[in-house]
């Protein structure tokens, strides 16, 4: 699974992208989120609050409870405006 990071997230995790390997316990993005935030002190900090963070499956702007799996390209950003 191919996961982005934009904006102040890439900052605050010091990725703009990495490759993992789900396993059966993650099964939708909620799931990837609990798992991420358990890596380390930065991805705590950065998924602390998701009622600001917004998400694409697969370049489709989703909710956190999208099923997803192995092969899907996961996309976090935060909200979008317009101008």
């Amino acid at each position: 699974m191919q996961i982005k990071y934009f904006s102040w997230i890439k900052d605050q995790i010091g990725l703009e992208s990495e490759n993992i390997t789900i396993t059966e316990k993650i099964n939708s993005v909620n799931d990837l989120i609990n798992y991420l935030k358990n890596k380390n002190e930065q991805y705590e900090k950065a998924f602390e609050d998701i009622s600001v963070i917004r998400c694409a499956v697969n370049m489709e702007v989703t909710n956190l409870d999208k099923k997803i799996s192995d092969n899907d390209e996961i996309a976090f950003f935060p909200p979008m405006t317009g101008g």
